[in-house]
C-alpha cells in the first residue's frame, strides 16, 4: 500500500494545489514563503509560540466547512491534505479592506507590524465564528499571538470595531463556501508522497492506519505536530517515514456514564464536551497552548508523547480513564495511569497505536489546576487533577493526579491514602497536603524548583478545600501593576 504515490491536493485561497513531491517534514510556513511568495505569513518563534504566522484552515466535518487559527510554522505540508488554506493576501478584495484589517488600522494596532497578519488572522476566525464576542472570548482567541509594540488594548478595540462593522454575508470566504466544501469533498481521503526518499503516509481510515503501522512500524506519527513540529524546526531530527493521522480518529460519544473520544480529537473539539459534562475544567482546557495550538493538538497525541507535563493524561487519570490500543485487527484496553511506565517509557508496542480514550463520569467533587510562570500559553511547572467522592460527610474515594512532579504523570497515592475514610474538613485536607511531599521527589530546572514544585503540590489540595467551601481564590491583579 506505501509504496504507491497519490498527491497532497488542497485549496490554498483561491487556488487547487496539487503536489507529489512532499517530503514529511516540509512545512506549510516555508511553502507559502519560498514557494509561493506568500510573504504576509510571517516567520517568529518556529515553535507554534508568537503566532506570526497565522493562517486558517478549513476542513470538512460532518459535511460542514469549518475554519480555525493554527501556526503554519509547525503544520507541515502534507497535513494540509483536503483542507482550504486561508492566508492574510486572501481578505483583502481589491483596495478595499477586509473590516478586520480596516479596524486594526483605524484603532492603532499595528507599530512594527511583523506580528500583525497573524492577530489579523486570529480576529478573522473569531470575527467568522462569533459576531459579538465578549472581552474574555477576544482575550482568548488572542492568547497565541504575541505583541511586544502596541499591547493588547487597541488590538481588542480594533475587535470590538470589526464586530460592529459586520459584514459577514458579504466575506469572501461565505461566498465561496459552497464551492470550497464542493471541491474539498472531491478529494480523495488518502495520499502517499515522497521527496528525497523521504515519505509522507495518510491512511484514508483507522484501518488503514493500522495497515501501515504493520508496514512500518518503526514510522512517526503525527497528529497535530504541536510537539514533532518543534523536533524539525529546533532540533532538525528525521522523521520519514512519517505517517499523518490528524485527519482520523474523531469520533465522540456521550452516554450518561462515559464518554469515548478517538485519539484525534482536538483539544478545541473537547472544549464543548466538556463545557457539557466537566464544566470545573474548562478554564483548565483553555490554558493549553493558545487558540492555533488547541486547534491542532490532540488528546491522544498529548497521551500518547509520554511527556510528564502534558497536561491532558493527570486530569484524564483522575478521572479513571482508560485507553484503547490497537495493533493491526487486535484491541487491548488499560487503565491510562498503567500506561506511563517511567521517563519517555510507555506500555506501547511496535506498530500499536492508541485509538481511543474512555473517560468515567463520576458524580463527584473535582478540579484540574495548571500551575506556569505565564498565565496562557506556557509550559507547566505543575499540573494538578483532583477528583473527591464524599458520602454523608466523609469521603469514600479520592484520586490527586500531578504532572510535572515526577517522570511521568502519577497519582499522589500517599495524599489519596490521607482523604479515604475520613470527614470532608479541613484538617483532611491538610493532611494531604503535607502528605504528597512524601509522594514525590520532584525536579529543579528552569520552570521551577524541587522545593517550590512540593509547596505548589500541597497548597493545589488546600485550594481545592477553600474552592469547595465556597471560598474565591483565583489570583487577582492590582490596578496599576
Amino acid at each position: 500500500m506505501t509504496s504507491q504515490t497519490s498527491p497532497i491536493r488542497f485549496r490554498l485561497n483561491d487556488a487547487e494545489i496539487s503536489l507529489s513531491e512532499v517530503a514529511p517534514d516540509d512545512t506549510l510556513l516555508d511553502f507559502l514563503r519560498l514557494s509561493r511568495r506568500l510573504t504576509g505569513t510571517k516567520e517568529g518563534c518556529a515553535e507554534g509560540d508568537c503566532g506570526a504566522c497565522t493562517v486558517l484552515v478549513g476542513r470538512l466535518h460532518d459535511g460542514k466547512l469549518r475554519y480555525e487559527p493554527i501556526n503554519a510554522c509547525i503544520r507541515f505540508l502534507a497535513a494540509c491534505h483536503g483542507c482550504h488554506v486561508v492566508t492574510v493576501e486572501h481578505l483583502a478584495r481589491g483596495d478595499d479592506l477586509h473590516p478586520v484589517q480596516q479596524a486594526m488600522v483605524e484603532h492603532h494596532g499595528s507599530q512594527c507590524g511583523f506580528c500583525t497578519p497573524g492577530f489579523v488572522m486570529a480576529l478573522y476566525a473569531l470575527w467568522m465564528e462569533n459576531p459579538d464576542p465578549s472581552v474574555i472570548q477576544i482575550e482568548t482567541a488572542l492568547q497565541g499571538n504575541l505583541c511586544r509594540c502596541t499591547g493588547y488594548a487597541p488590538i481588542v478595540r480594533a475587535a470590538f470595531a470589526a464586530a460592529q462593522a459586520g459584514g459577514q454575508a458579504m466575506d469572501a470566504l461565505a461566498a465561496e463556501r459552497e464551492e470550497v466544501a464542493a471541491m474539498l469533498a472531491d478529494i480523495p481521503a488518502d495520499a502517499y508522497v515522497a521527496r528525497d526518499g523521504k515519505r509522507a503516509i495518510l491512511p484514508a481510515d483507522t484501518d488503514g492506519l493500522a495497515t501501515a503501522l504493520l508496514e512500518k512500524p518503526d514510522a512517526t506519527i503525527i497528529a497535530g505536530a504541536t510537539d514533532v513540529g518543534l523536533w524539525v524546526t529546533k532540533f532538525l531530527r528525521p522523521i520519514s517515514p512519517a505517517i499523518f493521522i490528524g485527519h482520523l480518529m474523531k469520533e465522540v460519544e456521550v452516554t450518561d456514564s462515559e464518554i469515548r473520544i478517538g485519539a484525534g480529537v482536538t483539544y478545541s473539539e473537547l472544549l464543548p464536551v466538556f463545557g457539557d459534562a466537566f464544566p470545573a475544567f474548562v478554564d483548565y482546557l483553555e490554558r493549553i497552548g493558545g487558540w492555533q495550538v488547541r486547534n491542532a493538538g490532540t488528546v491522544g497525541g498529548n497521551i500518547a508523547n509520554g511527556s510528564p507535563i502534558g497536561e491532558m493524561p493527570p486530569l484524564l487519570i483522575a478521572l479513571g480513564a482508560r485507553i484503547v490500543l490497537r495493533k493491526g485487527d487486535a484491541r487491548r484496553e488499560v487503565a491510562l495511569e498503567d500506561f506511563f511506565i517511567d521517563y519517555g517509557k510507555q506500555d506501547r508496542q511496535k506498530a500499536e497505536f492508541l485509538e481511543t480514550i474512555i473517560i468515567p463520569r463520576p458524580q463527584a467533587r473535582m478540579a484540574a489546576y495548571k500551575v506556569s510562570k505565564r498565565t496562557h500559553s506556557d509550559i507547566t511547572a505543575v499540573a494538578c487533577a483532583i477528583m473527591v467522592h464524599e458520602e454523608h460527610g466523609m469521603i469514600t474515594e479520592a484520586r490527586i493526579a500531578y504532572g510535572g512532579m515526577a517522570g511521568i504523570p502519577k497519582r499522589a497515592a500517599r495524599a489519596e491514602a490521607a482523604m479515604r475514610g475520613h470527614l470532608f474538613a479541613r484538617d483532611t485536607f491538610d493532611a494531604a497536603a503535607r502528605a504528597v511531599a512524601e509522594d514525590f521527589q520532584p525536579l529543579s530546572d528552569w520552570r521551577a524548583s524541587e522545593g517550590y514544585r512540593s509547596a505548589v503540590a500541597g497548597n493545589l489540595i488546600r485550594r481545592f478545600w477553600l474552592e469547595q467551601e465556597g471560598e474565591d481564590v483565583r489570583l487577582t491583579r492590582a490596578v496599576g501593576a
